[in-house]
């Protein structure tokens, strides 16, 4: 920091001479500027997160898969660079003299003494008028309260029909139900088609969302779901109709939409928020497997529940034993000893109702957990087919080449097949 004197020392020929004491000080090293300067940076709000528009230059993506380019308008320019895991997502890698937005952070590169911008994203520069319409819905309906996390409802634990709004050819629909089947096969899917994309979307949405609720369908919670895209692909799902129909919704809603880095109104709107389809199927389902391991504990718990009572039982029984022991009349014991025999009567009674009705509810969980097994599964006609090669099951027609040796296991037995 440089120290001036309180007035200006001047020199014969009229410059201000610096003192002395500007000297003292130790020099800083260069590493030493550079990371005050990185620090100052990186500790300013505004540039923590910044969106900078301007033309491609100097545009090229080497074997690392990160991206270089230069950011510039008529006035001045600034180095930038994107990295692999960010450049991923983009649909389209932007050529020279492309006009973009990009957001990211400013830092500086210590080895160059150069300050850059670290990109998380880039959009085509007329995407900011889409931005700023987003700002502007999200703020009017905040203010609203459409958004309040007091308005948030909980999911049920153990949803039986689940209603889904999204493409029936999209292949987020797919991974929904691949979900559902490997964790809960139990539940029961509404499909309410809907175009996720373009013009004719945003009322197609919020009609499914009100289809939905209609109670004579019975869904417990509701799945707006489409895959990742970008922000003009996803702008349906921003529309205030769309969001006034979450918001509006007498079932729980959940927003499946776009992947973890996408956020749309609709994400606000709704009681819960997933990163992606996938993750939406699974915050709805329970985990069968787990409830298995839960009906494991509550049967032993049960059976350990059912041994104290009996245990406490015996001892309550010899403890009366005792006492009538004490007592001299003999018609006071013999009264006592009738009361004591009613009374086991009366135990044994309801012991044995209440471990028939146990036993009759261990036998019904276990009925349904026949029903769902892979055994009753094939039972019921399907299949479980497996390529001869290296054993692996086929879940799609993309899994088996053309007169591939296969292996179809039925309900009593196998057989060998070779795939047209």
């Amino acid at each position: 920091m440089l120290v001036f004197a309180p007035g200006p020392h001047l020199g014969h020929n009229g410059h201000v001479m610096f003192q002395s004491v500007l000297f003292t000080n130790e020099p800083l090293s260069v590493s030493e500027v550079t990371e005050r300067i990185k620090a100052l940076l990186e500790e300013d709000e505004t540039l923590a997160d910044v969106r900078v528009a301007g033309e491609i230059s100097n545009l090229s993506r080497p074997a690392s898969g990160h991206v270089y380019f230069t950011l510039k308008d008529a006035g001045a320019q600034i180095r930038c660079v994107m990295w692999r895991s960010a450049a991923a997502r983009l649909r389209r890698l932007p050529a020279n003299g492309d006009a973009v937005i990009a957001r990211g952070h400013i830092s500086v590169y210590e080895r160059d003494g150069q300050y850059q911008l670290y990109a998380d994203s880039l959009a085509a520069a007329g995407v900011g008028d889409l931005y700023q319409e987003f700002e502007r819905l999200k703020a009017k309906l905040e203010a609203e309260g459409l958004f309040d996390t007091a308005r948030k409802r909980a999911l049920p634990a153990f949803p039986c029909v689940l209603g889904v709004v999204t493409s029936p050819t999209g292949a987020a629909f797919q991974d929904i139900l691949n979900v559902l089947r490997r964790r809960f096969p139990l539940i029961e899917v509404v499909l309410a088609p809907t175009l996720v994309q373009g013009e004719e979307a945003p009322p197609q949405i919020a009609q499914a969302i009100q289809t939905l609720n209609d109670p004579a369908l019975g869904c417990d919670v509701i799945l707006v779901a489409r895959g990742g895209g970008s922000l003009e692909e996803l702008w349906a799902f921003n529309d205030e109709r769309v969001v006034r129909a979450i918001a509006g919704s007498r079932v729980p809603v959940v927003s499946g939409v776009g992947h973890e880095v996408d956020f749309t109104l609709a994400d606000f709107a709704a009681d819960v928020r997933a990163p992606t389809p996938s993750a939406a199927a699974e915050m709805i389902t329970p985990d069968i497997v787990e409830l298995r391991q839960s009906m494991d504990v509550l049967s032993a718990e049960l059976d350990k529940a059912m041994q104290a009572r009996i245990d406490t039982a015996r001892a309550d029984l010899e403890t009366l034993r005792r006492a009538l022991r004490m007592l001299s009349p003999i018609s006071q014991l013999t009264r006592s000893r009738q009361q004591i025999g009613e009374l086991r009567a009366r135990l044994d009674t309801a012991l044995a109702g209440r471990l028939r009705l146990w036993r009759a509810q261990l036998d019904g969980l276990y009925g349904r957990l026949r029903a769902v097994g892979p055994a009753a599964t094939l039972a019921r006609g399907y299949a479980i087919v497996r390529r001869d090669r290296d054993g692996a099951l086929v879940h799609s027609v993309g899994d088996v080449a053309a007169g591939e040796a296969l292996t179809v296991q039925v309900a009593d037995g196998a057989f060998r097949v070779r795939a047209a």
